[in-house]
């Protein structure tokens, strides 16, 4: 018998066929690969249905510009008429967020991580610099000469954060991103000797820099960072703490990450992707302390147009969904999973970094193995397994071929997987890494010295994805049959 969810999706499908069937079509195909690949990718998750079906709705048709506040009775400050159903959902999804994680306020409008680091960088510029600069003024009022006086104020401030060899973001000062043309910005490295965080040369630099914002958090770095610490190096200078958490939002959510840990309590801003470990809809926003609440709502016309009302409904699915009790389990099980992986991995000869992980990653080092990351993600393509080439520390081979991986096991503990399974994708990636080589000449194409390993690799990957289903509600046989012919 067809489930709710099957059929709400053959008729969403059957929707997008009637006007454009060479988009339906990839859709349903999407759907078949990641059913069929082990999805490693350390920033991706398979969302909900419930999630996805609150973004495919006649929402995503009404613009409201602004803003609504929520503490209390809710507040609209729309900028269009009729958005009493958009202000009804955007003040329980913050509502939602604020209860998650223990937040003061919830900005859920960025679309995206990096839309999220944008309106924290220039709420905080504009509370911390352009306020004391223009005082009682407005600026809409001020003369040239005036505004110019504050406008070189505000494209003159120092910026410290986690370099991207280092596990940082392009967003946290790296030259070729937008981040490293508004700052003047430094970033921080971890110890070349052990690969973790050395707080003491943190706090050094931050004592030369004076940065008005200090960054913390990453995107791939496989240990805990002492939020704590953190404050006080920021403390110490007069700096704002700001927290990127948007890969370990859900370890947070999940009470996995706590205390010193747990980066809500201690940073002025906290900013976050709503996807990867969080487990909803492709977005971002943006928790404070109630000093950074104005600037924030007001990131539409500051930085950000307007929000898309659908994501922030399925924004508020993802919330609900993970302050139920069961999620604390999955985010356990996350940490559990990575660390079996790593452990497995090292037993089998493959380098880690840091000799493991105490979050849902696992940095792969190939330094020894005479080929790149470009190389390494292609061939595990090849055999099913998608994950990414990652720079690692001081990297030769830079940020494009790359001279590691990086392996998440978020997804993979979605669908069900434990530690042991976990012992079994570490047995396929060994048989991948240690039957290929680098083709002459090339960085980005790679050979195999057994061509029967890619066929084992891929038999592997088969075997556990026939024990593990991302959506069991959906029949992919019918799917297919309608849709794929």
């Amino acid at each position: 018998m067809s489930t709710p969810e099957q059929q709400a999706f053959e008729n969403l499908i059957a929707v997008v066929s009637r006007v454009a069937p060479e988009i339906a079509r990839p859709i349903v195909q999407e759907l078949f690969d990641q059913g069929r690949n082990l999805k490693m990718i350390a920033s991706e998750n398979y969302s909900s249905l419930a999630v996805q079906f609150a973004m495919a709705n006649l929402l995503t048709d009404k613009y409201a510009e602004g803003y609504v506040e929520y503490e209390g009775d809710i507040k609209p400050r729309r900028f269009y008429a009729g958005c009493e159903n958009v202000d009804a959902i955007e003040a329980q999804t913050a509502r939602w967020a604020c209860e998650l994680f223990g937040a003061e306020h919830a900005y859920v409008q960025p679309h995206s991580g990096a839309d999220a680091n944008l309106i924290a960088f220039w709420s905080i510029l504009t509370n911390r610099v352009e306020a004391p600069a223009v005082g009682d003024k407005n600026p809409a009022t001020m003369s040239h000469e005036e505004w110019e006086v504050v406008r070189q104020k505000l494209g003159n401030q120092r910026l410290l954060g986690p370099g991207l060899y280092s596990g940082g973001h392009l967003t946290h000062g790296f030259r070729h991103n937008v981040s490293a043309k508004m700052f003047e910005a430094f970033s921080y490295s971890v110890s070349e000797e052990t690969g973790l965080l050395d707080y003491d040369a943190i706090a050094k630099q931050a004592k030369e820099v004076k940065p008005l914002i200090l960054i913390a958090g990453y995107s791939a770095y496989p240990r805990k960072v002492d939020f704590a610490k953190m404050r006080q190096i920021a403390d110490d200078v007069g700096a704002v703490l700001m927290v990127d958490m948007a890969h370990f939002a859900g370890l947070v959510a999940g009470k996995v990450f706590t205390g010193d840990f747990d980066p809500v309590p201690h940073a002025q801003v906290v900013t976050t992707t709503t996807h990867k470990t969080l487990r909803g809809p492709r977005g971002g926003m943006v928790l404070s302390t109630k000093e950074f609440r104005d600037t924030l709502n007001r990131g539409c016309p500051l930085v950000a147009g307007g929000p898309l009302p659908h994501v922030m409904a399925a924004k508020g699915v993802c919330f609900k969904e993970a302050l139920q009790p069961g999620f604390r389990d999955y985010a356990a099980q996350i940490v559990k999973n990575a660390s079996a992986l790593a452990a497995s991995l090292e037993k089998r000869g493959v380098k880690v970094l840091t000799g493991g992980t105490e979050n849902h990653l696992v940095l792969i080092d190939l330094t020894d193995r005479g080929y790149t990351g470009r190389q390494a993600e292609e061939a595990f393509r090849e055999c099913k397994i998608t994950l990414n080439r990652n720079t690692i520390p001081f990297d030769e081979n830079g940020a494009w071929y790359t001279s590691g991986l990086r392996a998440g096991t978020a997804a993979l503990t979605t669908i069900g997987m434990k530690e042991a399974e976990m012992d079994e994708v570490a047995s396929i990636y060994a048989t991948i890494l240690d039957h290929m080589e680098s083709k002459p000449g090339s960085k980005a194409k790679h050979l195999w010295k057994d061509a029967g390993a890619a066929d084992k690799a891929r038999d592997g990957v088969d075997a556990l994805m026939k024990r593990f289903s991302p959506y069991p509600a959906l029949d992919l046989d019918t799917l297919g049959k309608r849709f794929l012919g």
